[in-house]
């Protein structure tokens, strides 16, 4: 069978090569649950949820996502193919499901998140960077429409670079990036350790006149701020369960990534052994939680708990209600980097730190496309897309073809979200349509032991069960009730902000437009005498 079907793949092999060591995998998995470029990012949010508390939102965030890291580790240990989600879901569940769903969440989407990832470094390094040199103005033109182009421009030549190179020399970049900021991350803690609140006042109000012209004690005005604007932060020790487990729908925007690289297993050495690929994806997860409680400890001890929230209530009411908001006296989102640079009175030294910090963005920077890339590329490879999409570099062993279908459009799309009012809007549920992604993983592998049991019979989770039931049906069977209940607070919580009926339409019309492709290659495969089911049916060659 396997004889007669593989004539019907583009070739043989895919030509892609296990370039990545466990260490590798583990670090991507790291950074994909970035915990400064996304984490503090996403914990500023904290706010809207007024009375939840991160640190248990975190742990809770943490243990559930856990399950997603079983389910992920069974899925690639059983099928470690470039493809990931797109090849679990065709092989199990079908091909048309699995090329609406993967393509759209892999592919469509990725090119929405390079804007997202352009404000993210406009915010996060740029800004920072900039109003250290006491360029204040110019910090705050990278905000502007013209501003997240440019840096959504520079990113794609970053990325493109870092993928064009290879997975080898990529991963040189990533460790780069990995101990460098380790070492960052090391600095701001340790500053936050050794100080107390009231060197963190004086240091915060001595900053905001020299670099913003602010007077008085800005740091207590912060605070005052918020409260007239209605937000009264809670203290540290206030931790209620049920308000925190609100904050769950909202940390898992940068928690529920552990398995990104998860289509990139094909060109990880030991993919197939089990353990290996949990530990690299549970250890990127729960080092990333244990650093986020470490990191709220030291915020609360020297930034102060309330002024930390404060800070981010008054920041986020500038963007979302410019009316009633309050005045900021630092006009910048509270990066937590910037902040405990201030603890030094040296602008060198706050300028290493902030340089050192954006090494947590660059290493994370290139998931936006590398993931993506194998997606097209297995779809290619098994002629749903265009042969030309499956084409790899003989030197770099990179899928070119993949890497243009994801850089072209993403201009365009950075250009649409930078300069057309509202498009940004169409956005809003770009992580909803990969948390369907993942559902649609989940689901097949839930089911695997009974849709191909011989597979299934043949890997190496078979033997891990729980009361006689398969491990892997029973952590799909909890996986799938947290993705629902995200995707339920999601929809109907305006909290969340990613309940929009525009952006529904548009994901809908994403969707639809995946499954007039798959159903073009169908009927046009058909005339060539391919049968893409059979091709679905069966397991390509790495």
């Amino acid at each position: 069978m396997m004889g007669e079907t593989a004539g019907h793949f583009v070739r043989k092999a895919t030509g892609l090569v296990r370039a990545w060591s466990a260490f590798d995998a583990f670090v991507y998995a790291f950074f994909s649950v970035n915990l400064v470029t996304l984490g503090m990012y996403i914990m500023s949010f904290a706010p809207f949820v007024p009375k939840g508390h991160l640190l248990p939102a975190a742990v809770i965030t943490g243990i559930l996502v856990t399950f997603l890291v079983v389910v992920y580790a069974a899925l690639i240990a059983t099928m470690p193919r470039a493809g990931g989600d797109y090849v679990w879901q065709s092989r199990i569940l079908g091909g048309g499901i699995a090329f609406v769903l993967a393509v759209t969440g892999w592919w469509f989407i990725l090119w929405h998140w390079v804007p997202i990832y352009g404000n993210v470094l406009s915010i996060q390094f740029f800004g920072p960077i900039l109003a250290t040199l006491g360029r204040a103005g110019a910090a705050q033109w990278f905000g502007s429409p013209n501003g997240i182009f440019l840096s959504s421009m520079i990113l794609l030549v970053f990325v493109t670079y870092y993928i064009a190179v290879g997975m080898e020399r990529y991963a040189r970049i990533q460790k780069f990036c990995f101990w460098g900021g380790l070492a960052g991350l090391a600095i701001v803690l340790l500053l936050l350790l050794v100080s107390g609140q009231g060197q963190f006042q004086g240091a915060f109000n001595r900053e905001a006149a020299a670099l913003f012209g602010a007077s008085g004690d800005v740091y207590t005005q912060t605070l005052e701020a918020s409260r007239k604007y209605g937000y009264a932060p809670p203290s540290f020790g206030s931790m209620p369960l049920g308000p925190s487990v609100l904050l769950i729908p909202m940390l898992v925007f940068y928690l529920l990534w552990p398995n990104w690289g998860a289509t990139l297993y094909g060109e990880v050495r030991g993919a197939g052994d089990y353990r290996r690929v949990f530990s690299g994806m549970f250890w990127g997860l729960w080092v990333t939680v244990g650093l986020s409680v470490v990191f709220f400890l030291l915020v609360a001890k020297t930034m102060g708990w309330e002024f930390y929230l404060a800070a981010n209530s008054n920041y986020w009411a500038t963007i979302y209600d410019p009316k009633n908001a309050p005045t900021l006296a630092v006009p910048l989102w509270p990066y937590p980097a910037l902040l405990a640079g201030w603890l030094v009175n040296s602008r060198a030294v706050q300028l290493i730190i902030l340089l050192l910090m954006s090494l947590w963005f660059w290493g994370w920077s290139g998931t936006v496309f590398l993931s993506s890339t194998r997606v097209i590329f297995a779809a290619a490879f098994d002629r749903v897309l265009p042969e030309w999409a499956a084409s790899v570099s003989p030197r770099s062993h990179v899928p070119t073809g993949a890497l243009v279908l994801m850089l072209v459009p993403a201009v365009v799309v950075s250009a649409l979200y930078a300069y057309r009012p509202g498009f940004a809007t169409l956005t809003l549920d770009a992580t909803l349509v990969i948390a369907i992604t993942y559902l649609g993983s989940v689901v097949a592998a839930t089911v695997l032991p009974w849709r191909r049991p011989g597979l299934y019979q043949g890997s190496p989770v078979a033997r891990l069960t729980v009361g006689g039931v398969p491990l892997i049906t029973v952590a799909g069977v909890i996986t799938i009730a947290f993705l629902l209940f995200n995707l339920w607070k999601w929809a109907t919580d305006l909290t969340y902000g990613v309940n929009n009926k525009q952006s529904a339409i548009y994901m809908l019309v994403l969707y639809g437009l995946a499954l007039a492709i798959y159903i073009i290659a169908k009927v046009v495969r058909a005339r060539q005498g391919i049968d893409l089911a059979r091709i679905h049916s069966e397991i390509p060659v790495e």
